[in-house]
């Protein structure tokens, strides 16, 4: 054969193989331990609780804006029963007012004002499914019932909260949604303590907490919640699970051990199983995290 022949052959396979990137291009940037996951088929009674950083600014070169329908349809298809959002924006959440209202409302305000300045920790939930029967807000600080800062934090930090009763069975969960600083040692030390005493407030209930802790699993502050014996990392709470990072950065492989973000029970829940949805749409990155879901039951 000749060195042209070789040489255009090789040109060929080259142009092929880097077709087969760029249509699978997650799926070649994921550490070798991992599989593509997307959303699986759940029983009706079962629960499926999601938290999901939708990232406030540009992914790659994907700017908020053009992300907002391949967000949208994520909640969407993932038929969570409730989401627990951050990094969301108000142009975020106007966003998805418009593109998930048929389906999801939500609670929750921004953080900068107890109104809609800065981002919201909102969590969103089927509102042909459900009622709210209660829902609030507070600052992860010495004086969580104001807008505040708390300790060395950066930015203002909340926890978003709501108690909600299935309208067929009359059953309630508390669902609570947070994301901790990311510069503050004191600050999420202490945010622990303040998520761990409104999650005993419920004790009686079934209790959820989704969020971006900002720390990784086997951290002081994680350590602080699966020795409580208050908050159950779902992660570890079944045996149909996954071992995947949740913050990626467009670059999953570099950041292997980054698992930051959380879903965790109280004992009034059992776990069937948790996910880290990593597949994107039209091979794209939805977000810089990957959603994170647990699909679990009342007891």
């Amino acid at each position: 054969m000749s060195g042209s022949l070789v040489s255009g052959l090789g040109a060929i396979l080259m142009a092929f193989f880097t077709l087969l990137s760029s249509i699978f291009g997650i799926a070649q940037n994921k550490p070798d331990n991992s599989v593509i996951q997307g959303f699986e088929t759940k029983e009706e009674s079962v629960m499926r609780i999601m938290s999901f950083n939708i990232r406030c600014a540009n992914v790659g070169s994907d700017t908020w804006e053009d992300r907002i329908g391949i967000v949208s349809q994520t909640m969407l298809d993932s038929e969570a029963d409730s989401i627990g959002v951050q990094e969301a924006t108000p142009e975020w959440m106007a966003a998805l007012k418009e593109t998930v209202g048929e389906k999801y409302a939500y609670v929750g305000v921004g953080r900068d004002d107890g109104d809609n300045e800065g981002e919201y920790s909102a969590v969103f939930y089927m509102k042909d499914k459900y009622n709210v029967v209660d829902s609030g807000t507070f600052w992860l600080s010495e004086t969580p019932d104001k807008v505040s800062f708390g300790w060395d934090a950066a930015c203002r930090r909340v926890c978003t909260w709501v108690v909600l009763e299935n309208k067929a069975t009359g059953e309630k969960y508390v669902h609570l949604n947070s994301h901790f600083d990311h510069i503050g040692i004191s600050a999420r030390k202490n945010s622990v303590d303040l998520i761990l005493d409104k999650a005993s407030e419920y004790a009686d209930l079934p209790v959820v907490f989704t969020a971006d802790m900002n720390v990784r699993q086997g951290s002081d502050n994680y350590n602080q919640f699966v020795d409580s014996g208050i908050l159950r990392d779902t992660k570890f709470d079944t045996s149909d699970t996954m071992n995947y990072c949740t913050y990626h950065d467009t670059k999953p492989e570099k950041h292997s051990k980054d698992v930051i973000d959380y879903v965790m029970v109280n004992d009034n829940f059992d776990t069937m199983a948790y996910r880290v949805v990593t597949e994107g749409i039209d091979g794209r990155f939805v977000s810089d995290h990957y959603p994170v879901y647990a699909d679990i039951v009342i007891k």
